[in-house]
């Protein structure tokens, strides 16, 4: 049976399951949001079906609706809620990285019709806003649902029957324990990459070249820190009680480091270095989650021209898609290394196989 979706807030999330909903089902999607120029932008191109500027107006007309703005925003919206009149049954959801004060204001909703079950897409990119919005943005990432117990179970199967198409993997958690995952493997490490930025940024001024050598781990590691800031602080203080605590853990573990270092326990380090890559390594490979993750290639190249042109061409003729290109190192008149990325590891695998026939030297990133 035909429905009407509601996606609150059209930035790269909203705007992508906007796209995915339109592409693999038959419902009517409509958008709501308050910068006109992302309306316009999603009715052009065929994005929604029609634009709102007054969420009341909107809501009433749904059967089911996902807020898609961020943390603070997505309170403020629920808190609206409760002031609309809706006599219709609706299902509600949001996207939110943070669970509990969502999930909090939702138990607020005093309306018999509304079904609120929270949900975060643990998928992004490196760009934002609408025109970067794309249907397959959340193919085999995680889908975080976190119902209320006593959420009706078909309510929950119609969730995830309209979200389908994105092709995630859905898994069920308690509110504050997806909080706290989170935080471990992307609220904390963001902010980690931000005080690693400041820090070579105050080393800057006792060694002016230090933006030159600052290529290869430095910019992997830090890569996170160029992120939404707007974003990431509205994050981080709608958490800030996990994230705190996080930061004492933190603290403790580098003063027991430097505690290593100051008395020559070489041993302990080593075993301190052995076990972080143990657990690293030991990792389930590149699902999707809160980071996006890709197959990385390396290829030695030569300072000549037009070697960069020879590699790209070669894997544009066989109709590979690369995803980002980064010269690591070259020197003039020696070899340097290229890194190319792919979104999926046949991709990788394959341009391995091309390049190598062709006499190149690779390394598949294990």
């Amino acid at each position: 049976m035909k429905k009407t979706v509601l996606i609150a807030g059209l930035g790269l999330i909203g705007g992508s399951l906007a796209v995915n909903i339109k592409d693999n089902t038959d419902h009517d999607v409509i958008g709501y949001d308050i910068n006109s120029n992302t309306l316009d932008y999603s009715v052009m191109n065929g994005i929604i079906d029609k634009a709102y500027t007054n969420f009341s107006e909107a809501l009433k007309i749904a059967d089911y609706c996902i807020l898609a703005a961020p943390v603070s925003k997505t309170v403020d919206l629920i808190e609206q809620i409760n002031e609309i009149q809706i006599e219709k049954p609706l299902l509600i959801s949001d996207v939110s990285s943070v669970k509990s004060p969502v999930v909090a204001a939702a138990k607020g909703i005093q309306s018999k019709y509304i079904t609120f079950i929270g949900g975060h897409p643990m998928a992004g990119s490196h760009k934002k806003g609408i025109q970067a919005a794309k249907g397959h943005l959340f193919e085999n990432a995680i889908y975080i649902l976190t119902p209320e117990q006593s959420c009706p179970a078909d309510q929950v199967s119609a969730l995830k029957t309209l979200l389908q198409g994105t092709r995630s993997s859905f898994l069920i958690l308690e509110p504050n324990e997806h909080d706290e995952m989170t935080s471990v493997i992307s609220h904390f490490p963001h902010l980690i990459a931000s005080s690693l930025v400041h820090q070579a940024k105050k080393w800057q001024k006792k060694h002016v070249n230090i933006p030159t050598l600052a290529a290869g781990g430095f910019r992997d590691i830090t890569r996170i820190a160029s992120s939404n800031p707007a974003m990431w602080q509205d994050i981080f203080f709608q958490n800030k009680k996990v994230i705190a605590h996080l930061l004492e853990d933190w603290i403790k573990e580098m003063d027991q480091l430097k505690n290593l270092l100051e008395t020559d326990d070489k041993d302990t380090m080593y075993q301190y270095l052995e076990q972080a890559r143990e657990y690293r390594d030991g990792l389930e490979a590149k699902k999707k989650g809160a980071i996006p993750s890709f197959y990385d290639l390396y290829i030695d190249i030569f300072d000549q021209t037009g070697a960069l042109l020879k590699v790209v061409s070669l894997l544009a003729e066989n109709k590979i898609s690369i995803k980002n290109i980064e010269i690591l190192e070259i020197r003039e008149g020696i070899t340097g290394v290229l890194r190319l990325s792919f979104i999926t590891q046949g991709d990788q695998i394959e341009s391995h196989r091309l390049l190598v026939k062709k006499g190149y030297e690779t390394m598949l990133q294990e």
